[in-house]
């Protein structure tokens, strides 16, 4: 009988030691995830939000509103990632994509061609774009490096700091030296802005700017 309870206690014991690390793990893993997903509004954080003055498209949106869309959009495909080389206009048309895939779509959606845009600017300032020794418009376009050329040459530049979130707009495009996103209208509780972007990862919007090493930010306001 004695043997019993201690063997009793002894399974009350690791019960609680059990449940006690699940909670712990839970507590330490999962919900400061749960809690970093959670959505505010700009309005919500006394932030003013931008619109842009120019509706290309004329549909009624501006053009900030309608990258960003356009981006989102995008993503809401889930396009497979894969970096491959299209022969036939440079266009991927078989359900895969990359980070800069995000961006041209994006700004398809607020009625610029990006492509033709890059292409022209390429032909017209070779010396602009160095590591571009020929020209190439089935996948110029959908570069990183020269992409960031682009913006550099015809957006407005702004800060990389986050220091302000009111400095953070929809549709803005951020870079790093490897990676191109868009700002989404969904900001997190410090007032930042969650990301549209695609990696290896998977495509998605979410709170993971403080994650990145940002070395360009971006508002096309087109001259």
């Amino acid at each position: 009988m004695e043997k019993s309870k201690i063997s009793n206690s002894r399974k009350k014991i690791y019960l609680f030691i059990f449940f006690g690390t699940l909670f712990l793990l839970l507590c330490i893993f999962i919900l400061p995830k749960i809690h970093s997903q959670k959505v505010y509004t700009a309005s919500e954080l006394n932030i003013v939000e931008l619109k842009s003055p120019i509706d290309k498209d004329n549909d009624g949106i501006d053009d900030y509103t309608d990258i960003m869309l356009g981006a989102r959009n995008y993503i809401q495909t889930k396009p497979k990632y894969k970096s491959k080389y299209y022969s036939n206009g440079g266009y991927p048309d078989d359900g895969y994509g990359v980070c800069t895939d995000v961006i041209w779509n994006a700004f398809q959606e607020a009625g610029y061609s990006l492509k033709d845009l890059l292409d022209e600017d390429i032909k017209n300032n070779p010396d602009a774009y160095p590591t571009i020794e020929t020209p190439d418009p089935n996948i110029d376009f959908r570069r990183v490096r020269n992409l960031k050329i682009f913006l550099e040459r015809h957006a407005q530049i702004l800060e990389t700091d986050l220091s302000n979130p009111e400095n953070w707009q929809p549709g803005d495009i951020i870079t790093t030296s490897s990676h191109i996103m868009i700002c989404s209208d969904k900001r997190n509780a410090k007032g930042f802005p969650f990301i549209i972007h695609h990696d290896n990862l998977s495509p998605r919007e979410a709170n993971e700017i403080q994650n990145h090493n940002i070395t360009g930010h971006y508002r096309f306001n087109p001259h």
